[in-house]
């Protein structure tokens, strides 16, 4: 039986989302749990997934469109559904749409009838504008035919006349006019979610009065325990601990030791505070990179987890970050943000506080270094860490001895357990 596919309410209050990117074309089947389509909020990218087994039978709304909570995006069904109980459904709903592409070019019926919509994405619209390349010719690849920028080129590419590399470079001469030579480039189009964390950074530094503290710790206790807790971890199936885990850790344990960082600053107004929000338990957002941007979901209760819970947190929250199954509400809280690139060479950064957190801490890659201990030289390795916090909530003193015990916790790491 033909089913509606809806756009979901991704999160609580959430009125609409943008349909970023159709993931299934017409007619191919998919399984229960498959993700359909690709979906954007301001917080984060959704793929909504299939709730049984069948094929799309009809795209109503093309990629790039922001669609309310509700909204009819296609049919879905067996793939022996009749036509006419399609267009059915679609009647009963007040909906009309065109048959969908049959593969032939973008733009026509396929059956000498009128052309049916075509979809493009605004920039291989304004490719073709450019060139006076008619969209007709142009045959999509994208989802449901859709046109997208290579399909602009490829066609430019075939027209008579077009000229190849060596056609377009120009010739030598003996003199060249004047000024820097022009550099190629392209626009690619800013996601809703690369809009909103652009807004949300730039809120911050505006907002936010920024200080920070630098620290470095040994932390060879802290890798040497890292090293036994990881025994036999792969036999027995036990999530491997890392680094960054017994880094989090540690912050949730100076936020138990010192909760003068635990708190959000409350405000009705950018910079008026209303309140000084304090929190009785720890939750601390881990900072993940993936194709779409940074994420930074919030793993709940820190300070009442243990070591092996906590690694196998991190570790889910990773994989449906980058696999874009993080739902808005894990995005939602925390006091503070751990963002590492140790994994990248950096050895130290300075990273922006995430309104409304207190802090956000920036680890740099463990490295050995000559240490001087008791008057002799002797190799030791270091981790360096910068602490941004907002100065409205926190003091200067409160971070420092926030700061110290933290890096004390990272040199006796047995006491990040107690």
């Amino acid at each position: 039986m033909a089913e509606i596919l809806r756009m979901p309410e991704i999160a609580a209050n959430t009125t609409e989302a943008l349909l970023a990117s159709w993931l299934v074309q017409p007619q191919t089947p998919f399984a229960a749990g498959d993700p359909l389509a690709t979906v954007e909020t301001e917080k984060a990218a959704v793929d909504v997934q299939a709730e049984a087994d069948g094929v799309l039978l009809r795209v109503l709304v093309p990629e790039g469109t922001q669609v309310r909570v509700g909204t009819p995006l296609a049919v879905w069904g067996s793939p022996t559904e009749p036509a006419a109980v399609v267009e059915a459904l679609l009647a009963s709903l007040g909906v009309t749409s065109s048959p969908p592409p049959n593969g032939t070019p973008n733009g026509t019926s396929g059956s000498g009838g009128s052309p049916s919509r075509i979809f493009t994405s605004p920039l291989a619209r304004r490719l073709a504008r450019e060139a006076g390349l008619g969209l007709a010719q142009v045959v999509g690849t994208g989802p449901g035919g859709r046109i997208r920028r290579r399909d602009v080129e490829v066609a430019l590419a075939a027209r008579p006349g077009a000229a190849t590399p060596a056609a377009r470079a120009p010739a030598p001469t003996a003199a060249r006019p004047a000024g820097p030579p022009a550099a190629g480039y392209s626009d690619e189009p800013v996601s809703r979610m690369r809009q909103a964390i652009a807004r949300r950074l730039t809120e911050s530094k505006q907002t936010a009065p920024h200080f920070y503290l630098r620290g470095s710790a040994r932390v060879d206790r802290l890798l040497a325990l890292r090293a036994e807790l990881n025994e036999g971890a792969s036999d027995s199936g036990r999530p491997k601990v890392s680094v960054n885990d017994l880094v989090v850790k540690a912050v949730a344990r100076a936020h138990t030791l010192v909760p003068g960082l635990n708190v959000h600053w409350v405000s009705e107004h950018a910079g008026e505070g209303t309140a000084i929000r304090r929190f009785t338990t720890v939750d601390i957002a881990v900072a993940i990179a993936t194709d779409a941007g940074l994420v930074t979901p919030v793993v709940r209760d820190v300070d009442g987890m243990s070591l092996t819970r906590l690694a196998a947190t991190t570790r889910d929250l990773a994989t449906r970050a980058r696999e874009k199954r993080i739902a808005p509400a894990e995005l939602e809280g925390g006091t503070i943000t751990v963002t590492n690139l140790g994994r990248y060479g950096t050895e130290e950064f300075a990273a922006i506080i995430n309104p409304p957190q207190a802090a956000i801490l920036a680890v740099g890659a463990a490295r050995q270094e000559p240490l001087v201990t008791g008057g002799s030289i002797e190799p030791g390795t270091i981790v360096r860490v910068t602490l941004a916090v907002d100065h409205r909530p926190v003091d200067g003193a409160l971070a420092a001895e926030w700061m110290r015990t933290f890096l004390g916790l990272l040199e006796r790491p047995l006491q990040i357990l107690a």
